[in-house]
C-alpha cells in the first residue's frame, strides 16, 4: 500500500510539473510577442513605405486587444471551462502569427496582430488561474514566481532575438517564430493540462448556471472594452503631450466606466461582480498592482534618456544596461516564489514594496553619483522587490478566490498590470519631461536630464509608499 501511495504521489508530481511547464511556455510566448515586434518597426516602415505613426499600430493593436478583452475572456473561461478556452486561444495566437508573417499589406498585418492579441489575452488571463487547479496550495508562490520569471525572460529576449532574426531572415521571421512557439505551447496545453475541473468546482459552475441562467455578459463586455480602449488611447496618443483629444478620450473612458458599473449592477450574470471588484482583498491588490507597474514602467521610459544623454552611452551600451533589469527579474522570480511559500504572502507583499521603495530612492541618488555602477546597483535592488511583490500579491489574491471566479480575477490582475504600464508610459514620461524643463528631451543638457531622473524616481518612490500604505491598511482591516 505504501508503494502504491508513493507511486501515485510521484505520478501526481510528474503531471503537475508538466502542466506547470505548459503554462510557463504559454506565458513566455505571450510576453515574447509583446516585445519582439518593437524592434521591427523601422524595418516595417521601409517595407510598407509607411510612416512611423502608422507602423506603431502593429504594436498598439496587440496591446489594445489584450487590454480591452482580457477580463472578458477570463470570465468566459470561468463559464465554458478554462482548458478548452486556453487551447482555443493558443490556436488563435498561432494562426494569427502565421497570418501576420504572410501579410502582404500593413492593414492586414495590423488586423493579424489584433487577432494575435486576442489569443494572447486568453493566455495571460488563464495561465495564473490554472495554477490553482494544477499546483498544490503550499507551492502556489513558487508557481507564481516561475510564471513571473517566464514573463521576464520573454520580455528580455524579444528585442535581441527579434533583431537577430530580422537581420538574418527578414521581419516575417519574427512572426514565424511566434507561430512555431505557439504551436508547441498548444500541443503542451492539450497534452498536459487537466481535462476537467475538480468535482466541487464543476458542481458550483453547474449550480450557478442553473440558478442564475448564466449567460455571457455581452453588454458589459462591449462597455468595458470601449472604456479600456479609450483610456489606453488617451494615455498613448500624442507622445506624452496631453492635448484636447487625450482629454476627450479620458472623458469617454470615465463615462464608460460609470456606465459599466451601472450595467453590471442590473444584469443577472455580470461580467465582473461588483462585490468582488470592491472586496477588501481584491480591490487593494489591484490598486497596488497598478501603482507598482506604473513605477516599473519608469525604468523603461526614463532610463534610456538618462543613460544616453546624461551618461553619454551608445545605443548598444544603453541596451546592455537596460537588459540588467529583465535578466535579474528572470533569475530571482522562482526564488521570490519560494520565499513567499515559506514566509507567507501578506508579509512578503510589504517586504517586496519596501525593497522597491529603496530601489526607487537608489535610482534617484546613486546613478548621478556613481554612473553606470550606481544605476545597475539600484536596478538590482528594485527588480527583486518587484518580483517578490508580484509573486506574493498574486498568491494572496488567488488563494482567497473561489474556483468559479479564478479566470476573471486572474484577468483583472493582468489588466491592472497593463493599465499601470500604460499609465506609467504617459504619467512618468510627463513627470520626467516637466523636471527636465525642455520641450525636446533628446536635446536637453546632461545636467537637466540627470535632474529629471532624480525627480521622476523620487515621485516613483512616493507611489510605492502609497502602495505600502494600502498594503498595511489592508492587513489591519483583515485583523
Amino acid at each position: 500500500m505504501a508503494d502504491i501511495a508513493e507511486n501515485r504521489a510521484a505520478t501526481g508530481s510528474h503531471s503537475t510539473a508538466w502542466a506547470l511547464a505548459s503554462l510557463s511556455l504559454a506565458m513566455l510566448v505571450s510576453s515574447l510577442a509583446t516585445s519582439i515586434a518593437n524592434v521591427a518597426l523601422p524595418t516595417l516602415s521601409v517595407a510598407f513605405a509607411a510612416s512611423f505613426a502608422a507602423v506603431q499600430w502593429v504594436v498598439l493593436a496587440y496591446l489594445l486587444a489584450i487590454t480591452a478583452l482580457i477580463v472578458s475572456v477570463g470570465r468566459l473561461g470561468d463559464l465554458v471551462g478554462r482548458r478548452p478556452l486556453l487551447v482555443a486561444g493558443l490556436a488563435l495566437f498561432s494562426a494569427a502569427s502565421l497570418a501576420a508573417a504572410l501579410s502582404p499589406a500593413l492593414p492586414l498585418l495590423i488586423a493579424a496582430r489584433a487577432a494575435q492579441g486576442l489569443g494572447a489575452a486568453v493566455m495571460m488571463a488563464l495561465t495564473v488561474a490554472f495554477v490553482g487547479e494544477t499546483v498544490p496550495q503550499q507551492r502556489t508562490g513558487s508557481a507564481m514566481g516561475l510564471l513571473g520569471t517566464m514573463s521576464a525572460i520573454g520580455t528580455a529576449l524579444g528585442p535581441s532575438l527579434g533583431g537577430m532574426l530580422i537581420t538574418a531572415l527578414g521581419w516575417r521571421s519574427i512572426f514565424l517564430l511566434n507561430t512555431g512557439l505557439g504551436a508547441v505551447a498548444l500541443l503542451a496545453a492539450w497534452r498536459f493540462l487537466p481535462a476537467a475541473m475538480p468535482a466541487d468546482e464543476a458542481a458550483e459552475t453547474v449550480r450557478r448556471a442553473a440558478t442564475a441562467r448564466t449567460r455571457f455578459d455581452m453588454l458589459g463586455t462591449l462597455l468595458l472594452a470601449a472604456t479600456l480602449v479609450a483610456y489606453a488611447l488617451s494615455m498613448t496618443m500624442g507622445r506624452s503631450h496631453f492635448g484636447g483629444l487625450n482629454m476627450a478620450l479620458l472623458g469617454m473612458a470615465i463615462a464608460g466606466a460609470a456606465l459599466f458599473v451601472v450595467a453590471e449592477a442590473k444584469v443577472a450574470s455580470p461580467l465582473v461582480k461588483l462585490a468582488l471588484l470592491f472586496s477588501p482583498v481584491l480591490a487593494p491588490s489591484l490598486a497596488m498592482n497598478a501603482l507598482v507597474s506604473t513605477v516599473m514602467m519608469a525604468t523603461l521610459v526614463v532610463g534610456p534618456f538618462f543613460l544616453s544623454r546624461a551618461l553619454d552611452l551608445s545605443e548598444a551600451a544603453t541596451g546592455a544596461v537596460l537588459s540588467i533589469g529583465p535578466v535579474v527579474s528572470a533569475l530571482c522570480g522562482v526564488i521570490a516564489g519560494r520565499i513567499v511559500d515559506r514566509l507567507g504572502a501578506a508579509a512578503m507583499v510589504v517586504a517586496g514594496l519596501a525593497l522597491m521603495a529603496a530601489g526607487c530612492v537608489a535610482l534617484a541618488a546613486l546613478p548621478s553619483l556613481f554612473g553606470i555602477a550606481g544605476y545597475a546597483a539600484a536596478i538590482m535592488l528594485l527588480t527583486p522587490g518587484y518580483q517578490l511583490f508580484q509573486a506574493a500579491n498574486n498568491t494572496a489574491v488567488m488563494a482567497g478566490i473561489e474556483g468559479a471566479d479564478r479566470g476573471v480575477v486572474s484577468a483583472m490582475l493582468g489588466l491592472s498590470r497593463n493599465l499601470g504600464l500604460i499609465t506609467g508610459t504617459a504619467v512618468m514620461g510627463a513627470v520626467f519631461a516637466f523636471a527636465v524643463g525642455a520641450q525636446d528631451i533628446a536635446g536637453a543638457a546632461p545636467e537637466a536630464v540627470a535632474g529629471g531622473m532624480r525627480f521622476a524616481f523620487a515621485v516613483a518612490a512616493g507611489l510605492v509608499v502609497v502602495a505600502m500604505a494600502i498594503a498595511v491598511a489592508g492587513g489591519l482591516r483583515k485583523r
